[in-house]
């Protein structure tokens, strides 16, 4: 075996399709040695006994047999240890980890790109995330609240639209599965959205699954320094590098019109929001859990009055919450302070709040608060701005500043790694 292993890890929510892709991929591996790893939160692994029958693997005692290689599957040693016994008992040329329907991806990841002895023996080839269309439609671009597709209390109380959101921003390749069971203008505002929220994303249609596998092995779109945010932002520069000036522009606007890219045209574009002031708990509470249709994601830190905590918000479709991450650096006593603050000279400071402040990017898209979409070209931006105004009047006033006179009321966490939910599904 190579010195170190491509690995494609698989991630999606429960019946996206991820075991159709699987069972897919092995069918037409066409000469790869593969070799699967297979994550089920289930006291049986069904998506073991799934992909045994949809190809020709035996299971037995974890350990699958596969025609042109070998596949593993430990049901109850961790991932480290089984992926080592992978590398040292087997000869393959690809590693793919089917992760849990309730997981997050970049754990997993991570995995591979430490210092561990797993790193030495793999590289990460990408993330794929499989995308139940529909699902995401009706969560993020339709007016339905999503439901689970099984007991909450049997897996997580993880907000759906919540682990939707980061299975796809970790996402190197996203296939958009059960395309056919979308109108045309639902898959268009689909890549729209994904585009603000994963613009690295390379994007699939898929129906059952059925992606070609060079479009999905060996593809090498994995690179662990780009994150979500970072994306969003080279995305926003380059699109705006990329169009021409009004001055040197005498090109068909009529061909400019038929051409637009998706989020223009259907209205889906991100901003950001910064405050040097905290916000009112009262108020700013009041707002999350009123937000209106049109904001599909919310993440960054938040400065709330009352709290010494830095504070992370994570909104996704219907659910909010916040997690304090620890003490603001401002707020500690000058000894500690001037310590942290001499080991991260690129620290953002301002000379009277320090580190204090609100950073959130905002994803939108042009639909009211009833969930009925509006003119695309000119609604998007009376959504930010409507936004803009009301985040700005949920920060405290100048005559409220005394932040004494504030607590938090239990809206917010006020403990480090505590976490609130202010809404949920």
């Amino acid at each position: 075996m190579a010195a170190t292993t491509p690995v494609t890890i698989l991630a999606g929510s429960l019946g996206a399709g991820k075991t159709t892709l699987l069972n897919h991929l092995l069918q037409h591996a066409d000469g790869r040695d593969l070799a699967v790893l297979i994550n089920d939160m289930g006291e049986v692994n069904v998506d073991a006994e799934l992909v045994a029958d949809g190809s020709e693997l035996d299971v037995d005692d974890g350990i699958a047999e596969l025609s042109n290689g070998c596949l593993c599957c430990e049901l109850q040693d961790d991932l480290e240890t089984a992926v080592v016994r992978l590398a040292r008992s087997y000869e393959f040329d690809h590693l793919v980890v089917e992760s849990s329907g309730i997981s997050e991806p970049e754990p997993v990841a991570r995995l591979f790109t430490t210092t561990s002895r797993v790193a030495a023996r793999y590289a990460v080839d990408a993330i794929v995330t499989v995308l139940d269309t529909p699902l995401f439609i009706d969560t993020f671009a339709g007016e339905a609240v999503p439901e689970r597709r099984t007991d909450p209390a049997a897996e997580s109380d993880r907000p759906l639209s919540d682990l939707l959101i980061e299975q796809l921003e970790a996402a190197d390749l996203i296939l958009c599965n059960k395309a056919d069971r979308c109108e045309p203008a639902e898959l268009a505002e689909t890549d729209a959205l994904l585009d603000a929220l994963r613009p690295t994303a390379e994007t699939i249609h898929t129906e059952f699954s059925a992606a070609d596998p060079d479009r999905v092995l060996g593809v090498g779109r994995f690179d662990p320094a780009i994150d979500a945010q970072q994306s969003r932002g080279r995305r926003d520069q380059d699109r705006a590098q990329s169009q021409p000036s009004d001055q040197n522009s005498d090109h068909d606007h009529e061909a400019d019109h038929t051409h637009r890219r998706p989020s223009e045209a259907y209205g889906v574009d991100s901003f950001v929001f910064r405050a040097r002031r905290p916000f009112h708990p009262d108020r700013f509470a009041a707002l999350l859990r009123d937000l209106p249709a049109a904001i599909v994601r919310s993440k960054g830190t938040v400065w709330v009055a009352g709290t010494d905590m830095q504070l992370s918000l994570s909104q996704a479709g219907p659910s909010v919450r916040l997690t304090a991450t620890g003490p603001w650096i401002a707020t500690l006593p000058a000894l500690e302070r001037d310590l942290y603050r001499s080991n991260r000279p690129d620290l953002e400071w301002h000379d009277e709040f320090g580190d204090q402040q609100t950073e959130l990017v905002v994803i939108a898209t042009a639909r009211d608060d009833t969930g009925e979409h509006n003119d695309f070209d000119t609604e998007i931006d009376g959504v930010e701005s409507r936004l803009r105004a009301r985040l700005t009047d949920s920060l405290i006033s100048e005559t409220e500043w005394d932040r004494d006179a504030f607590a938090p009321r239990n809206s917010f966490p006020v403990e480090p790694g505590e976490e609130t939910v202010l809404r949920r599904e």
